[in-house]
């Protein structure tokens, strides 16, 4: 299988090609020529499978130019029980007689990110092998708090890589920094960046964009690639969770065969919720995605209206991780919904660099609302979700889960679509306790945050996910800052070139 561009800007390239690049050299992003599409008795063939033999099933539809053995070993050293001690990795929890929580959040560094990012740096490492590719790899990551620290431990000690990881100062919670700022190995580095996660995306993918630099990177033996959801062999890990939850539905005699269920995501960068969709356009069977947005709703009114406008008041809320105004990976589902029209996505795109802001075309947008619905939660709701589904189930969540579960459950109530529902979970909620807590106690919290989360644990009896343990006391080896105009500047000092 081949992977094209979706500015339809350079040449058609190998997996491992898309893997290795990160993104596209000339601007936009890799996707596969054709999704492979499968009827019903193919997929129910897998619906006995562990997780490791889900995940290289869906992984050999895409990546042709791997072999099966190749395939399995990153599997195996990806999603070992050291790592995912679950033997589910992926458990699906019974909120109520239609509502079923996904907890992504069982992997080392306690976020759904570890479902790609631990599998990542395994076929990075083999494609850049088989590429032939002599050059050191350079990752760099914006993160708007989970994506840093879940790439930098799935990337520490990796031999022939470097990860350089920017996030937004004084835009994640305390522990998600520190968690950052603690990571081990020779190879990492952690900047904090003066502005929001827009500022730090925009400025990372300025950087890939940059040809100069990129022939300075390549004079010293540098080769530039990413670790976000614009990868796309971070993004393809992601499509094989919504295959397990659809077979634990099934398993669990939940659904019948081949029953269409609605999937709710809390949505940033689009990328999750993408991974959704290229499960739905592969065969699995769903009926709508809820998209759900906190009060940074860009993608709530775009859903809505058509108009994707990032002119408007940027919040910092409780759910950070969805603290952003451009979602990257919208601009694959738009190349993918249009049936591959690089020429509007060039139109629109033009359009949001120089106005920051773009509209599409009604057929586009009638072909969008016949799947997606887009619903946001205020801060205030989310924290009522939060206190709610503790005092109804005795199940604790944290904020960006409580955004996608009063989504969903403002989706039905302005409907009479009932279905079955999975709701994406995708953080601990001791990522953020200090949210968390003040929800349930309904009142600020004024404590320290390591504190918070011993009180938590007191007051819910949850246990502390083991990512967390120990963090307080652990030493803080990074501590790098620059403004968003210093990036490539930074990035020089830290290659030292």
């Amino acid at each position: 299988m081949e992977y094209i561009s979706t500015r339809e800007n350079y040449r058609s390239v190998s997996s491992a090609e898309a893997i290795s690049l990160g993104m596209v050299p000339e601007g936009g992003l890799f996707v596969p020529e054709k999704i492979p599409e499968l009827n019903l008795d193919q997929i129910l063939a897998k619906r006995d499978a562990n997780y490791q033999e889900l995940a290289s099933w869906v992984f050999d539809k895409f990546l042709t130019d791997f072999s099966k053995k190749e395939i399995k070993e990153a599997v195996e050293a990806a999603y070992k029980e050291e790592s995912f001690p679950p033997a589910a990795k992926t458990p699906l929890v019974k909120l109520n007689s239609n509502t079923f929580i996904l907890e992504l959040w069982h992997g080392p560094t306690a976020a759904f990110k570890d479902m790609a990012l631990q599998i990542l740096p395994q076929l990075l490492v083999r494609s850049v092998k088989k590429l032939g590719v002599k050059k050191e790899i350079v990752i760099l990551v914006a993160t708007s708090g989970d994506t840093g620290k879940a790439a930098l431990e799935g990337f520490k000690d990796i031999e022939g890589v470097k990860i350089i990881v920017f996030y937004p100062e004084s835009g994640v919670s305390r522990v998600q920094e520190d968690q950052m700022k603690t990571t081990g190995g020779s190879n990492t580095e952690v900047v904090s960046l003066k502005g929001n996660f827009d500022d730090c995306q925009t400025a990372v993918k300025n950087i890939f964009a940059d040809q100069d630099f990129k022939k300075k990177l390549e004079a010293n033996n540098y080769q530039f690639s990413s670790a976000n959801s614009i990868n796309w062999g971070r993004l393809l890990p992601q499509i094989v969770y919504y295959f397990k939850a659809y077979f634990d539905l099934l398993n669990k005699t939940e659904i019948k065969a081949g029953e269409e269920i609605n999937i709710a995501v809390p949505t940033g960068n689009f990328g999750n919720i993408l991974a959704a969709y290229y499960a739905y356009r592969m065969g699995l069977p769903v009926n709508k995605f809820i998209c759900a947005s906190n009060d940074n709703k860009v993608l709530t009114d775009f859903l809505e209206t058509g108009l994707y406008d990032t002119e408007r008041e940027f919040k910092k809320t409780i759910s950070p991780s969805m603290d952003i105004l451009i979602s990257s990976n919208l601009e694959r589902f738009l190349f993918e919904i249009t049936g591959h029209d690089s020429d509007r996505i060039n139109q629109w795109y033009q359009k949001l660099q120089q106005e920051n802001k773009f509209e599409i075309d009604r057929e586009t947008l009638s072909a969008i609302k016949d799947l997606f619905v887009g619903q946001y939660s205020t801060e205030d709701e989310a924290r009522k979700t939060i206190r709610n589904v503790f005092q109804k189930f005795n199940y604790l969540i944290d904020p960006h889960t409580a955004v996608g579960i009063n989504s969903l459950v403002k989706y039905r109530s302005q409907s009479a679509d009932q279905k079955n529902a999975v709701v994406d979970s995708t953080a601990s909620p001791y990522k953020f306790s200090r949210a968390v807590l003040e929800s349930l106690k309904e009142k600020d919290i004024v404590k320290d945050e390591y504190r918070i989360i011993e009180e938590l644990e007191q007051l819910t009896s949850t246990k502390i996910h083991r990512g967390l343990e120990g963090l307080e006391t652990m030493e803080i080896k990074h501590q790098q800052n620059c403004k968003k105009d210093e990036v490539k500047a930074k990035i020089a000092e830290i290659l030292n070139i």
